[in-house]
């Protein structure tokens, strides 16, 4: 084998049209597959599973993406719903849950990516917003319905997260939720200008553990994804053909 293997978490919905087709279906926008595949990887989609089933699936992957999508379900961190947050997906919380553990367990790689990144806190205990003001502009963090807002992102020095994108850039974005109290060996390694954390890591060094609030798939900056594919290959071993 040349290439890392990198399991990307999808969702799992009822109803999905194409074609003549409505039929349940395992989703994920085609960004993240294109983002894995185009920095070096071969792409691997890891629908809701058993949560017994986590610790092998991440035994066979070089690295692991937690992608985005619903909101985590605020017993998960000890909170009762917000009226603005969005139903439960107890299945992909568990499931979610159970990779990240199993990859921190076995020093596997992993980016989160918005709710993976929330995700990635509340595994270690941290806890969430559960909805941020409305702002309509250049600093808010999600536009109209299904359409990504873009604003700026401030990496903090020092951090891997500034290894990988060491300036201020604009992000494409979609959230109304962002981390709160941080997981335990937990920092922020990015802000927006209002001041919620758009990346977070461990305080210690270790294997390639980053999250970040944003939706690098939905841009053409792939340089997290190659970073994840570059440590992925080095945890590995795998050579370049």
């Amino acid at each position: 084998m040349s290439t890392p293997l990198i399991g990307i978490s999808t969702y799992l919905e009822a109803s999905v049209q194409w074609g003549v087709w409505d039929l349940p279906a395992a989703v994920l926008p085609a960004g993240y597959h294109h983002m894995v595949q185009s920095s070096g990887g071969l792409a691997c989609l890891l629908p809701p599973d058993r949560t017994a089933a986590a610790t092998e699936t991440v035994a066979r992957l070089d690295g692991l993406v937690i992608a985005g999508g619903p909101d985590v379900e605020p017993s998960r961190y000890g909170a009762t719903p917000h009226p603005r947050t969005g139903p439960p997906y107890q299945n992909r919380d568990r499931w979610e849950l159970a990779l990240i553990a199993a990859a921190l367990t076995q020093g596997k790689p992993v980016l989160g990516v918005c709710r993976g990144m929330q995700l990635l806190n509340v595994a270690l205990g941290g806890t969430l917003i559960q909805h941020l003001p409305d702002v309509v502009g250049h600093d808010g963090h999600s536009g109209p319905a299904g359409m990504f807002a873009q604003h700026l992102v401030k990496p903090v020095a020092g951090t891997l997260l500034a290894e990988v994108v060491p300036e201020e850039t604009v992000v494409p974005t979609y959230h109304h939720q962002a981390v709160d109290h941080l997981g335990a060996g937990l920092m922020a390694s990015a802000f927006a200008s209002d001041g919620t954390v758009e990346a977070i890591e461990p305080q210690a060094q270790g294997p390639f553990v980053l999250g970040v609030q944003w939706h690098p798939e939905a841009g053409r900056d792939s340089r997290l994804f190659q970073a994840l594919v570059q440590a992925a290959r080095k945890h590995s071993g795998v050579t370049v053909s």
